[in-house]
């Protein structure tokens, strides 16, 4: 039974409501061309009897970066492909989902969506996605693109979209600090970090190791590196895993250090923030994402210049490596779409070396692994770190729960950190409740 067919009439006349007024538009009509056109000598679809096909893609881009698709990357496409016309519909994301939902429910949803790479799997789960990983190209797509991206798209043996866009976190050291406690580069190990910090708080700093806060987001990238997991490898299971005895000793270090005063107040929600705290030459280290210098690059009036005032490392390498999180987008093909071979057909040069490095002048790191590397794009100032990051970064969990599941971990970590239970006891906890949204 489709998923859809299980939603509430209630529900169903509530999103349908919406429905006529954001997809009045959509794109419903027939194929003109179909999917087994010939194709030019460039391998693309050409327009058939002078008719194209329109397909329509959903996105949630900033302006600038809605600017760039419109004025390049879509006329760039329909250049190269003369059957297929792209409509670019900009969605805002408050709300989103219930949209999608209503969309998908009212056989109104778009061709693709650049979708949040958390609701691939549960979209993928409701039969509302096509499983994309038998399609013409694919493998070859798969292996020049980043694992961790693309693991965001899995589910259930198959692979529902790809990855269009990623991020990820990397440490980023006050320079002001490290000079002030005599290191010289960013520490490499946990325990040349360990050690940094414990010379940061001797020199009256409050913390030195900046955890954002006490949840997987934050939390991650040293639960993971400290030799942590949250699943096995095929996203499963849990119990044995997360509270496997690996994972037990890494919550116990964070709360450790938490306990001798290393990690900045932020894994508690405390004072300074992450950004004031290092524009402030109070905090030796944070992470974050590119959009760290992005954003901070363009406020004119700083006195703080994080190009020069910073330090940029991997994330330290403890028993479980050198772990980063990932973030960013996913480009999806609708299980409704009326042409999906055209959609597949965008996706797959959305992917390509053209397009991902046109959106990387925006700031968008590429998924595709050789635009990634391309030395036009690692000129950038600050990218470096975080494209050699990307290469042992994690996805979180991608399982249609992973919502609840999220916030079982947090509060797990939140209670070890608040001295609420030992690591043992909430890790326990968390994957015993885990394992039973597991079996819903």
């Amino acid at each position: 039974m489709k998923w859809y067919k299980t939603i509430s009439y209630g529900v169903l006349a509530a999103v349908m409501a919406f429905t006529i007024t954001a997809c009045g538009n959509g794109n419903n009509a027939p194929a003109n061309s179909g999917g087994n056109a010939p194709k030019n000598e460039s391998g693309n679809a050409p327009a058939a009897g002078g008719k194209k096909v329109t397909i329509e893609y959903w996105h949630t881009y900033s302006d600038q970066e809605e600017k760039v698709l419109t004025e390049n990357i879509k006329p760039l496409f329909e250049k190269e492909n003369p059957g297929i016309e792209l409509k670019l519909t900009r969605m805002p994301y408050e709300g989103l989902k219930e949209q999608v939902i209503a969309g998908v429910a009212g056989d109104a949803a778009p061709d693709l969506m650049r979708m949040d790479i958390i609701w691939v799997p549960e979209f993928a789960k409701m039969g509302a996605l096509q499983d994309i990983s038998k399609n013409e190209g694919f493998d070859a797509l798969k292996a020049n693109t980043f694992e961790a991206p693309m693991e965001t798209n899995a589910y259930n043996g198959g692979y529902y979209g790809v990855p269009v866009n990623t991020n990820t976190k990397i440490a980023i050291y006050n320079k002001a600090v490290l000079d002030e406690i005599g290191v010289k580069e960013a520490p490499a190990t946990m325990d040349e970090f360990v050690a940094a910090a414990k010379l940061a708080v001797a020199k009256g700093k409050p913390g030195g190791i900046g955890i954002g806060g006490a949840n997987v987001w934050a939390a991650s990238p040293y639960f993971w590196s400290l030799g942590g997991s949250l699943t096995n490898e095929d996203y499963t299971k849990v119990d044995g895993y997360l509270n496997s005895p690996e994972s037990v000793k890494a919550l116990e270090t964070i709360v450790q250090w938490n306990k001798d005063g290393l990690v900045t107040p932020t894994i508690l929600g405390g004072e300074p923030g992450a950004w004031d705290g290092m524009k402030n030459n109070d905090y030796m280290m944070i992470d974050d994402g590119p959009w760290f210098y992005s954003i901070l690059m363009n406020e004119a009036e700083s006195k703080f210049k994080p190009l020069e005032q910073t330090v940029r490392g991997l994330i330290p390498a403890g028993a479980g490596g050198s772990r980063s999180v990932v973030g960013g987008e996913d480009l999806v093909i609708f299980a409704n779409s009326k042409h999906p071979q055209e959609a597949w057909t965008f996706a797959k040069w959305m992917l390509g070396d053209e397009p991902q490095k046109i959106m990387s002048k925006l700031g968008l790191i590429p998924t595709n692994k050789t635009a990634a590397n391309d030395p036009a794009f690692l000129e950038q100032p600050f990218v470096t770190e975080y494209v050699k990051q990307l290469e042992t970064a994690l996805p979180r969990t991608p399982i249609p729960q992973y919502g609840e599941m999220e916030g079982i971990v947090n509060l797990a970590f939140e209670k070890a950190v608040r001295g609420e239970l030992k690591p043992k006891e909430a890790l326990d906890e968390a994957a015993k409740n885990i394992e039973a949204i597991l079996k819903k």
